[in-house]
């Protein structure tokens, strides 16, 4: 289920765009639906060519999309699309997605980590089949794909990656809450951290990207007691309009910056961009809830 922002064109946004995606080619985990395909989609309707790696060939029972419903949206909103039914944790799945969008757009200029499982149980309730997905998918997939697609982004002009986590908030409250979670979580952050010093001199900047409030997705909406939740979440819109800001430049600032005075090694959140940005009215990305309704996310 999608809301009506998601369907929003960017001259009605509170964003408005500085930068374009225009030609940069972008390889992506997952994206079949929700944050990702939001992101997709916006980077699109710059012109930008997407490489979307996502499980889903087949339409789910619980789950609306699959990665070749997201290349059609993607190139009505005016992409160019590759679809790729793939495992994020398969080295071979993931190998041959990057050599496809090389062979196919002649190269990548951004690797978006956005596949990610998800289970908020505690250390005595969580099974260990799921622990095994979320650092199978979260902390394996982020960084094989990042790995994999070095030697790509190194030819880059532009080369970035983004990937979806949260600041690495060592307050023991969070890994109290949920510890396998937090430490899928974190260890895609860790990536973060480590590739942006690792690739300081090769012309490479990494970032996260976090919510400050609960997004509307599938996989909240299917977790117990998600109908309800996501009344008081925004749309993965904002997300999408963040995302484009960072990959854009969008006037950012951060604690660390990499190549050529861009910001590099940073945990930024999707309010914090924007505001840099010139946003000052997030009621458009909510789903009706007002905003001190909203639900804050975790990690913050």
């Amino acid at each position: 289920m999608t809301s009506s922002n998601d369907a929003r064109s960017t001259a009605d946004a509170p964003y408005q765009a500085t930068g374009s995606l225009r030609g940069r080619t972008i390889l992506m985990s997952g994206g079949s639906r929700g944050i990702g395909l939001a992101i997709a989609t916006r980077a699109a309707q710059d012109g930008a060519n997407i490489v979307l790696m996502a499980k889903t060939g087949q339409p789910h029972a619980k789950l609306a999309g699959t990665v070749f419903s997201a290349a059609a949206q993607i190139e009505a909103a005016g992409g160019q699309a590759l679809a790729i039914v793939g495992d994020v944790r398969s080295d071979d799945d993931v190998a041959g997605a990057v050599a496809a969008a090389v062979e196919r757009f002649g190269g990548i200029d951004i690797v978006l980590n956005n596949a990610s499982a998800i289970d908020l149980s505690t250390t005595g309730d969580v099974d260990m089949k799921r622990y095994d997905l979320m650092q199978d998918i979260n902390v394996r997939g982020t960084f094989l794909l990042s790995k994999l697609s070095l030697p790509a982004l190194r030819r880059s002009a532009n080369a970035h990656i983004l990937t979806l986590s949260p600041p690495l908030n060592l307050n023991p409250y969070w890994a109290g809450r949920h510890l396998a979670y937090t430490m899928a979580k974190y260890g895609m952050s860790l990536t973060t951290l480590g590739l942006a010093e690792e690739l300081k001199a090769d012309g490479i900047n990494v970032n996260s990207l976090w919510p400050c409030t609960l997004i509307d997705t599938a996989a909240i909406r299917n977790m117990p007691g998600g109908q309800e939740i996501v009344q008081a979440a925004r749309g993965p819109q904002i997300m999408a309009d963040a995302a484009h800001a960072v990959l854009t430049g969008g006037n950012l600032t951060g604690t660390h910056v990499g190549t050529a005075g861009a910001p590099s090694g940073n945990f930024y959140t999707d309010e914090e961009v924007l505001r840099a940005a010139g946003v000052s009215d997030f009621r458009p990305y909510s789903l009706g809830a007002a905003e001190e309704q909203l639900v804050p996310d975790i990690f913050l």
